[in-house]
């Protein structure tokens, strides 16, 4: 796990080290929620204060006041995403910081998490001593991130000509589903125009010359999700 300041400069309630981090668990299976908290609750100074199988009901319990830390998946199945979520709990004063804990590791999960304000971003098979430093982390202001993405996102600033936009990153993997440029654009509000143009531009930051050569491209790279 990779930890640093928090470049927002936000402060929360669980800036008093002498506090228990109260902590919330969003995720839409109880079996994953079940545990978390047998992971987290065997850890000092670390309270489960709640849990909610939507991120809707994510975001209105975490504005009660009485939490730290969220524990956001990034995936509900329908209704808001983990992102979205994200971005409703931190657009709050004196919100609790949000973790992301999910599977999905690739640039088009986690570039809107943390766009969207998350301070972490987890696997869900970190160890149990990871997962708690990275709450940890959290509530003392600092970003806690696994190592695939911290590398991910280093190497983005390292070579920014080869990384995609978020915006072409999206095209991309609508692609990957098997969309044709005219779907991708009713999906993404575009003009098969725009779509095109995007993918040109990801073409030449790929070197490729082929949906099927951008998508086997990017997905070596994780900049999207296997198909």
């Amino acid at each position: 796990m990779t930890a640093h300041p928090d470049p927002t400069g936000h402060t929360g309630p669980a800036d008093h080290t002498d506090l228990p981090v109260r902590l919330l668990l969003a995720d839409d299976h109880p079996v994953v929620r079940a545990g978390l908290r047998a992971v987290l609750e065997t850890e000092p100074g670390l309270v489960v204060v709640a849990e909610a199988a939507t991120a809707e009901e994510a975001v209105v319990r975490a504005g009660a006041g009485d939490v730290d830390v969220v524990l956001m998946d990034l995936r509900f199945g329908a209704g808001m995403g983990g992102a979205e979520a994200t971005a409703a709990i931190t657009a709050r004063p004196g919100a609790p910081r949000v973790v992301i804990v999910t599977t999905y590791d690739s640039d088009a999960d986690t570039l809107p998490a943390i766009e969207a304000g998350a301070t972490g971003y987890l696997l869900k098979d970190a160890p149990p001593e990871e997962l708690a430093a990275a709450v940890r982390s959290a509530a003392a202001g600092r970003t806690a991130l696994a190592p695939a993405v911290a590398d991910r996102l280093m190497n983005r600033l390292r070579a920014p000509g080869t990384s995609l936009t978020r915006r072409e990153t999206e095209v991309l993997a609508l692609v990957a589903e098997g969309l044709s440029n005219q779907a991708v654009g009713r999906r993404l509000h575009l003009t098969e125009g725009t779509v095109k143009s995007h993918l040109a531009r990801v073409y030449a930051k790929l070197g490729v010359d082929s949906r099927t050569a951008a998508v086997a491209a990017a997905t070596d790279l994780g900049l999207i999700r296997r198909p």
